[in-house]
């Protein structure tokens, strides 16, 4: 009797997991339309969460056939009703990097898709706006990825847009007969301009569900946030959004800086040449198979973004210490372990005499300043500094400089973070993560990967976008929602009223300018602002990476 009852309370949990797996595998949707400067587009209304869903709006016409290797064309209007309600395809690319996880309706050139989260009701406007670009190196990067699922800041009355721009080849290859032809006569930057004529489809649609096009946000992470550091140099797009977001990277020497529009067009040049097809009717007759494939056999890690004259007038620094830039509020920062030591000490061990021999060898003439200003006299502090190295070398530096430019050449509010939440154990015990972010399957060759120190590259995406429990691949626990409350919240302010702090969270002070030791805040299950204490350290790159 006592084991069927048992039995029955199993059975009942059973069905009622049963129930709610059916219930969360059929949607709560019902079709809903809307009006846009091209046209009618039909989404879902989410009755679950109250949001109405647009994935898949076009912005640009399809950079195909001869509009390929072109600046994104205005689209033309359209009669009857366009469904938007799957997400469009991704831009064509190769599978990099193990974190990324596409919802995309797969690759294609025609790629030009952005996607809508809003909680607007009837006579809803003049909601903040947020415009989200994805990280990937600027060769891989989708913008339907469920890490960058715009729901739970939609929760929160934002407006949440995410857009795909060209990648690798497709986005970024110059060429003299591409600059020939091209109005503005400068070529490359395809990419960037697709960021462009998106916060453009945003200042003339986003009214339509109930956003103000005059408080907009641009954030991105990685490649993402090299972005938004572009997009605040630009000239085409610095009065298209009035606050920044930047995760972990700036278009600044030594990360993926923008060079010389002549020095883009050689490499560009070289690599048709090699491939065999040297002129520009060879290259656009070319499948997008041939393309794919002529430019994954280079073995190249995509094209440079190009100071054009017409996307970008000048370097990052020079814009900013001219005062050319956006004058908007920044909020940004990196993790705290983005790379680990490893990439600095090159499978040595952490002793004092690995670590002098590396810094010589990194930086034969200033390795005196290098070994005063980073400590390592026990395996722990080389570990640290190593780390330190490698992450500035790969993304930091460029960060703190944009976030330092800003805050001494302008009069807005910077905030700076640090995020330092170390991921949870893999769920799969047979993957390993990455050297900047993502997992992959082990085998007999994978090399151990070393112990995290903290927060590796692209780890806080879930976290500020309240979008943890997208990602499978960990053993999330309660702390990490706690951080991911607190960062988004944080995230959530900033777009709202330009400023981060807010009810039940630390304090978190803007940064004073000239300040030589600023505030931070310390992103973690306990969060606290801190003093930062690597300005010297910071200004020794800033010399050395400048030449000085």
């Amino acid at each position: 009797m006592i084991m069927q009852k048992i039995f029955l309370v199993i059975s009942f949990i059973l069905m009622l997991k049963m129930s709610t797996k059916a219930q969360e595998n059929n949607n709560n949707y019902f079709a809903v339309q809307t009006k846009i400067n091209n046209g009618i587009i039909e989404g879902n209304y989410d009755t679950k969460t109250g949001l109405q869903l647009y994935f898949g709006i076009p912005f640009a016409k399809p950079p195909v056939g001869p509009l390929r290797w072109k600046a994104p064309q205005p689209l033309d209007n359209w009669n009857g009703v366009k469904q938007t309600k799957k997400f469009g395809p991704r831009p064509v690319q190769s599978i990099v990097f193990g974190d990324m996880n596409s919802r995309s309706d797969g690759l294609s050139e025609d790629c030009l898709y952005l996607n809508v989260w809003t909680p607007a009701k009837r006579g809803t406007k003049d909601l903040p706006v947020l415009v989200y670009f994805y990280g990937g190196g600027f060769v891989a990067g989708d913008a339907s990825e469920p890490r960058y699922d715009g729901a739970s800041l939609a929760e929160k009355g934002i407006v949440v847009v995410t857009a795909n721009y060209r990648l690798n080849i497709f986005g970024f290859l110059a060429l003299p007969e591409l600059s020939a032809e091209s109005p503005y006569k400068a070529s490359g930057n395809y990419g960037f301009l697709d960021q462009v004529a998106a916060l453009q489809w945003v200042h003339k649609n986003i009214a339509a569900f109930g956003g103000n096009p005059n408080h907009v946000t641009i954030a991105g992470e990685s490649a993402g946030s090299i972005s938004v550091s572009e997009l605040m140099a630009s000239p085409l797009s610095k009065n298209l959004f009035n606050a920044a977001i930047g995760e972990s990277g700036a278009g600044i020497k030594p990360t993926l800086a923008p060079v010389p529009l002549a020095e883009a067009e050689k490499t560009g040049s070289d690599f048709a040449k090699k491939a065999g097809f040297p002129t520009l009717a060879e290259l656009r007759k070319l499948s997008t198979k041939d393309v794919y494939e002529i430019y994954k056999a280079s073995g190249r890690f995509g094209f440079p973004a190009v100071i054009d004259d017409y996307f970008l007038k000048s370097s990052l620094p020079e814009t900013f210490e001219s005062k050319q830039q956006a004058m908007v509020p920044l909020l940004a920062g990196w993790n705290s372990a983005e790379i680990p030591g490893t990439a600095f000490m090159q499978g040595l061990p952490y002793t004092e005499e690995n670590f002098i021999k590396k810094v010589k060898q990194f930086y034969p003439k200033d390795y005196a300043a290098i070994l005063k200003l980073w400590p390592h006299s026990n395996e722990k502090e080389i570990e640290r500094s190593a780390t330190d190295l490698a992450s500035d070398g790969f993304i930091v530096y460029a960060t703190w400089k944009w976030i330092d430019l800003q805050a001494n050449n302008s009069s807005q509010m910077v905030y700076r973070y640090l995020f330092s939440r170390m991921l949870p154990p893999l769920v799969d015990k047979n993957t390993t993560t990455g050297l900047a972010g993502g997992t992959s399957k082990k085998d007999s060759n994978t090399p151990e990967m070393p112990k995290a120190i903290g927060a590796p590259h692209a780890s806080e995406i879930e976290y500020a976008l309240g979008n943890i429990e997208s990602n499978k691949n960990f053993e999330w626990i309660e702390d990490d929602y706690k951080v991911s409350k607190t960062m988004e919240n944080y995230f959530a302010n900033f777009i709202i009223s330009y400023n981060p702090n807010g009810e039940g969270l630390p304090n978190w002070p803007a940064i004073k300018p000239g300040d030589k030791n600023p505030d931070v805040m310390d992103i973690n299950v306990e969060s606290k602002s801190i003093k930062a204490t690597d300005n010297e350290q910071f200004k020794f790159l800033d010399d050395f990476f400048n030449g000085k």
